[in-house]
């Protein structure tokens, strides 16, 4: 991975663990908050951590906010903010900004100040443990659409022991193996003769209806 530059804006616990990731990747980020004592918490998480108001624009035009490849807009329950935030942000010319929405109008604010990326972290952790509940097999899952989902499924024990070509999931369940994680080692666009071991898990790519038919597999 190319090493960009990050900023987040709002050190709260959604904006410090998005930072501690990026951080952890070995990528550049700046934390931003107007709160001195979260900036002091985030020093260790972050490459520079600043004290200062997001929604002064020479704040951001000094801490050089155009410079950055992506601006991360995780301000807490300040809607207000927040966008005046995404919007100085992007008047100044950021290609990217990822803002935190706390309901749906906010995210349509937000969207129309220029927002290029929406999160709802609370409704989308909501839907993760409910399908966590739903679905235990389902170990993480990315919705592409309303219809469509890329799913990493641990394999049920009857279908080990046997390669991709002898399962066919294509034409059994209209699926497609996209990855197979094997102790730890990601296999990406795997041969149709890969054997598939107790343990292993699959990360495939369907409808949602045919990969929870696939899921329910005993």
């Amino acid at each position: 991975m190319s090493k960009q530059a990050y900023a987040v804006i709002g050190l709260g616990r959604f904006g410090s663990s998005v930072a501690y990731e990026l951080n952890e990747a070995g990528q550049e980020v700046l934390g931003i908050d107007i709160n001195e004592e979260k900036v002091e918490d985030a020093e260790s998480i972050v490459t520079h951590a600043i004290v200062g108001d997001s929604t002064d624009v020479e704040v951001l035009k000094t801490a050089g906010i155009r410079n950055f490849d992506c601006v991360i807009v995780a301000i807490g329950n300040d809607m207000q903010s927040s966008i005046l935030t995404t919007l100085i942000i992007k008047e100044l010319g950021v290609k990217q900004v990822i803002a935190k929405a706390l309901s749906k109008t906010h995210g349509r604010v937000l969207e129309k100040v220029g927002a290029d990326w929406i999160i709802y972290p609370e409704r989308d952790m909501g839907s993760r443990v409910a399908h966590q509940l739903l679905s235990p097999n389902v170990l993480n899952y990315i919705q592409l659409s309303e219809e469509y989902n890329i799913e990493e499924i641990k394999i049920p024990s009857s279908l080990t022991e046997k390669s991709l070509r002898e399962l066919d999931l294509r034409a059994t369940y209209n699926i497609s193996v996209i990855a197979i994680v094997c102790n730890e080692e990601i296999i990406i666009s795997p041969s149709p003769d890969h054997i598939i071991h107790e343990g292993d898990l699959l990360v495939v790519i369907g409808s949602r209806e045919d990969l929870a038919q696939f899921v329910n597999v005993k």
